[in-house]
């Protein structure tokens, strides 16, 4: 396989990202783990603390059972993970790009704990599958769905959601909102995002309606398992998924992890921050790419790039 020429300017601004729940398919991870002893090493050491052969479900499947809320984010946030520490493998810990922020959408924003030393890969790995877990338990108790609304305005999409009782989860880019809610709910307002002119209008593939108040039974049992855990501050800046500004206490930490799971991803206001704040190198880990085609819909000008396989690595040059 030929690696992608990629340079990476080390003098300028960096900003690592981390996807959420969705980009989930089976065999991701599976070349990095046989070729990187770095790699190997995230997902054993995951294997051994959650006491199960993850990794064969990520690398094997099958789908049905990779796609469970359980199983698909401490799989996403495995790859994730072991796709920085091969490039940092790759590169030198030396030559590795020093992030100004990290950010994860959603589930990635559990990720970023690990890489800011936050909290330790395998304690990461307990909380990001309990939560996983209490989820799908909410969503068994209160049924719902989410849907995305491509090419409307957010304050029409906010009107919407008051007529037929449904939530906007993600904020993703001027042109891209997610609702949540009811499943007949979350259908009768696209219909009528539909007739007020969106350019897409479709449900998603998942198992509930995450950030919204449909989550709400999930919220005491991430509060104690989150205050179960043993969480630092983070040495590099997270920027909130709910306020879109940087993290950098145990206590905002703890609150925002808990809030998030019923509340909106402002993911466009968090990169615009970034922007803002010198950010002019964006890296994707994790897999898909789902993270660089919002950015580039969000400010098409800043550099991205996606790691998420050796050939996305080993193309990489410094200058």
């Amino acid at each position: 396989m030929s690696a992608t020429n990629k340079t990476i300017n080390t003098k300028s601004g960096f900003a690592f990202l981390f996807p959420g729940q969705g980009s989930q398919v089976v065999g991701m991870g599976k070349e990095l783990y046989e070729n990187s002893k770095a790699a190997k090493l995230v997902f054993d050491e995951i294997d051994d603390a959650l006491n199960r052969p993850l990794s064969k479900l990520i690398f094997e499947g099958p789908e049905s059972k990779l796609t469970q809320t359980s199983n698909a984010q401490p799989g996403i946030m495995a790859v994730s993970l072991a796709a920085y520490k091969v490039m940092e493998e790759f590169l030198g810990k030396k030559d590795m790009p020093q992030p100004s922020f990290v950010a994860g959408h959603s589930l990635g924003e559990y990720t970023a704990l690990a890489i800011t030393g936050s909290l330790d890969i395998s304690s990461t790995a307990k909380l990001v599958q309990e939560r996983g877990r209490l989820m799908q338990e909410a969503c068994d108790l209160k049924p719902g769905t989410m849907a995305a609304i491509i090419g409307l305005d957010e304050i029409i999409i906010e009107e919407i959601s008051r007529q037929t009782g449904t939530y906007i989860s993600n904020v993703n880019t001027n042109h891209q909102v997610v609702i949540s809610g009811d499943i007949l709910a979350v259908a009768q307002a696209l219909d009528m995002a539909s007739a007020r002119g969106a350019k897409r209008a479709m449900p998603l593939k998942v198992s509930g309606a995450f950030h919204s108040a449909l989550m709400e039974p999930a919220r005491d049992g991430l509060q104690s398992a989150v205050n179960s855990v043993n969480l630092q501050a983070p040495c590099i800046p997270i920027v909130a998924n709910i306020t879109a500004k940087p993290i950098d206490t145990v206590n905002q930490l703890k609150k925002e992890l808990v809030s998030q799971i019923c509340e909106c991803v402002q993911w466009k206001k968090s990169i615009e921050y970034m922007i803002t704040m010198g950010a002019t190198n964006f890296i994707e880990f994790g897999p898909g790419k789902a993270l660089n085609g919002m950015l580039k819909r969000i400010d098409n000008t800043v550099n991205s790039m996606s790691i998420s396989n050796l050939n996305s690595i080993q193309g990489l040059t410094l200058k």
